[in-house]
């Protein structure tokens, strides 16, 4: 019964186009350069160089680990970076001219730790007492490990086997594996910022005010900020870093506080040789063992479900269109090449796709193939030149850790973003997404809260290998969330939830030819689709 007169009339109706949601893309909007389009050279370069940067953290964060706890000191941990970075630009390339062809660079994988450390404190290593000698052995071991690993890898790719499995992936089961693929890794962002608080954080809030907020203060400068803001803010921060250093601001500090905050501790300056080359077998023959090998194995195949999650990210920055299958299965067999050869050469560990790189693919919105060739250039390059880029890995892991923050929470929103496939109005999908991505967060923090504790894992068995299968596997947020998805979304009302899931939204995509786009993005070059085809 009308109410009292409020004096102003009615609101005027919103327009049409105000109450249109945005409409559903299968290539992200608004990105610079696309996967086939090269920045000019100069900027190609120095986004080349950007992009090698940003995966030293993860090249040196994990020898820096495992390298002393197999009992070698720092000119072995400077040759294992050097090595590292080897077969990192080696495994780009492969991946780039051969593989899916993305723009995603090949680097060190943390899914390889376990297994590593299990080698590390098998008895058979525990009565060497010179800590060279076992360090090569140690070495050894992890090299026969990965070789036999690689095998899996490059059985399902190159058979299509994986193929098969990611046809019934649906935008639905996609989106937790990718979303994890990036927020799974919080553990190494701010707990490793907060280690020198004094550099990590103004680390992060420089880097946000370059890319984010002066870019639209001040257009003359709005490309070269929002492309080149993170090598600036490492720069600005890096010497920040080293006046502290220099003052003597730690100079009476714990050490641990100076280990990371100084800019002189690392030890890979003075480790490094001013010239070497890498080469296979430098350490020995590699050893076999069955039970670390089937451990490896499983580690192989977790790092094939998170790099899995990790392409799809990469595809989505690049705006090409999403993976088709046989691309991706391709890229998987090239990947399982890239762990051979870090068998062959002995890096202590296996690869898989650079999470950290994919997320800078979305913050300077440049996806295009050319730069990740450069910046696999520079691993070469500088993996020769020991001295040099030794410089550039010695950067203080809590400075690495704050650009953590922000590339890795850029892949997880590319996770997110398949969502827009989905009806997020069905309590279907709200269970599936729901459920699996709080599995993915839950049984991994058991399982590593548990090894903290008692110094091994959940299971423990008198078969060490079982023990490091299991662990291995439920320790992973992506394999989990991905698992716990893709089991449920093709096992619950499949057919009758097709439009629900997002399934139709993908289907052009299951065959390389169905859609022109996909011969533009993944075709191989040289015309060996000829020889090679995709289906």
């Amino acid at each position: 019964m009308g109410g009292g007169g409020d004096g102003g009339g009615a609101a005027p109706a919103p327009k049409q186009e105000e109450l249109t949601a945005h409409p559903v893309k299968d290539q992200l909007p608004n990105v610079s350069y696309c996967i086939t389009s090269p920045p000019p050279w100069p900027e190609a370069i120095l986004l080349g160089f950007q992009h090698y940067l940003v995966m030293l953290g993860t090249t040196v964060i994990i020898p820096t680990a495992l390298v002393p706890q197999m009992g070698g000191n720092n000119e072995d941990k400077a040759k294992v970076v050097q090595t590292v970075l080897l077969v990192s630009g080696i495994n780009t390339l492969l991946q780039s001219f051969c593989g899916t062809r993305l723009p995603a660079v090949i680097g060190g994988s943390y899914t390889f730790v376990m297994p590593t450390i299990s080698i590390i404190l098998a008895g058979r290593y525990s009565n060497i007492a010179d800590p060279h000698e076992k360090f090569l052995r140690i070495m050894r071991g992890t090299q026969g490990a990965l070789i036999v690993a690689s095998t899996l890898q490059i059985i399902l790719g190159f058979s299509g086997l994986w193929r098969i499995v990611v046809r019934i992936l649906s935008p639905l089961s996609a989106a937790p594996l990718v979303a994890l693929a990036g927020f799974g890794l919080y553990e190494l962002g701010f707990p490793t910022v907060a280690k020198c608080i004094e550099i990590g954080l103004p680390q992060i809030i420089l880097l946000v005010v370059l890319t984010q907020y002066l870019p639209h203060k001040v257009h003359l400068a709005k490309t070269m900020l929002e492309r080149f803001g993170l090598v600036i803010a490492v720069a600005v921060v890096w010497l920040y870093a080293f006046f502290l250093t220099v003052g003597g601001a730690y100079k009476n500090s714990p050490i641990k506080t100076q280990l990371h905050c100084r800019t002189d501790r690392s030890g890979l300056v003075g480790g490094a040789p001013w010239i070497s080359v890498p080469y296979p077998f430098q350490w020995g023959a590699p050893t076999f063992n069955a039970g670390e090998a089937f451990a490896m194995m499983a580690a192989s195949f977790v790092a094939l479900v998170e790099s899995t999650g990790t392409f799809f990210a990469v595809s989505r920055f690049a705006s090409a269109t999403p993976l088709p299958p046989s691309v991706l299965s391709r890229g998987v067999g090239w990947q399982g090449v890239g762990i051979l050869l870090d068998g062959l050469f002995g890096t202590a560990n296996g690869s898989t796709v650079s999470v950290e790189n994919a997320g800078l693919l979305g913050l300077t919105r440049v996806g295009s193939r050319r730069v990740i060739q450069i910046s696999a250039g520079f691993m070469i390059f500088f993996s020769i030149l020991g001295k040099f880029g030794a410089v550039f890995a010695s950067i203080p892991a809590p400075i690495v850790a704050a650009l953590f923050c922000i590339l890795f929470a850029y892949v997880g929103s590319a996770g997110l973003s398949y969502l827009q496939f989905c009806n997020l109005n069905s309590f279907r999908t709200k269970f599936i997404l729901g459920f699996s991505v709080f599995m993915g967060f839950s049984v991994p923090q058991y399982f590593n809260e548990y090894t903290s504790v008692a110094g091994y894992g959940p299971v423990h068995t008198s078969g060490r290998w079982f023990n490091d299968i299991v662990n291995v596997i439920f320790s992973s947020k992506p394999f989990v969330a991905g698992l716990v998805a893709y089991t449920l979304d093709n096992t619950i009302l499949r057919h009758e939830a097709r439009k629900d899931r997002g399934y139709h939204f993908w289907e052009r995509f299951r065959s390389f030819k169905s859609d022109t786009r996909s011969e533009e993005f993944y075709s191989l070059p040289f015309n060996l689709d000829k020889y090679f085809p995709s289906f």
